[in-house]
């Protein structure tokens, strides 16, 4: 949960050198399997090693949160666990012939192919696709008093 928010908190802070003002947002997500955290693989058969390592199994998605604005930076982080099914070899092959994992924590897009060998998700969906919704807007109204609901409601 630290690295996440440490990755999550340099991400926002480089943004904030090149933007004066406004709210800048950064995140950034890992999953966390059998022990290991699972960044981007570095190929397509990091991908099939991750994808093997998920196959069957329940892991964690971690996803760290930075807000920078009026001059105040708060972290925060979201947990969701997902489980995929056991998945064959032909069907690792296929998910990493895809190209989607190359650029995602874990080696999959649960909204893309991967959808097809998700057989659950406990918590924040979002915070797998690599925005925790939900934790933003808390941040963002306990923190900041910003809504994102109209006043006029």
């Amino acid at each position: 949960c630290k690295l996440t928010e440490l990755l999550a908190r340099r991400k926002a802070e480089a943004a904030a050198k090149t933007k004066n003002d406004g709210l800048i947002i950064g995140c950034d997500t890992v999953v966390f399997a059998g022990g290991e955290i699972l960044g981007k693989p570095k190929d397509k058969e990091d991908a099939k090693r991750m994808l093997r390592a998920l196959s069957g199994k329940t892991h964690e998605v971690i996803s760290g949160i930075c807000v920078i604005f009026e001059g105040k930076t708060v972290t925060s982080h979201e947990i969701t666990r997902v489980k995929f099914s056991e998945m064959t070899e032909d069907e690792i092959e296929f998910c990493a012939e895809k190209g989607e994992p190359l650029d995602k924590a874990g080696a999959y897009a649960v909204q893309g192919t991967a959808s097809l060998f998700i057989d659950g998700i406990e918590g924040d969906y979002f915070n797998v696709v690599g925005l925790p919704v939900r934790c933003l807007y808390k941040l963002l109204k306990t923190e900041f008093s910003v809504s994102l609901i109209p006043n006029d409601m």
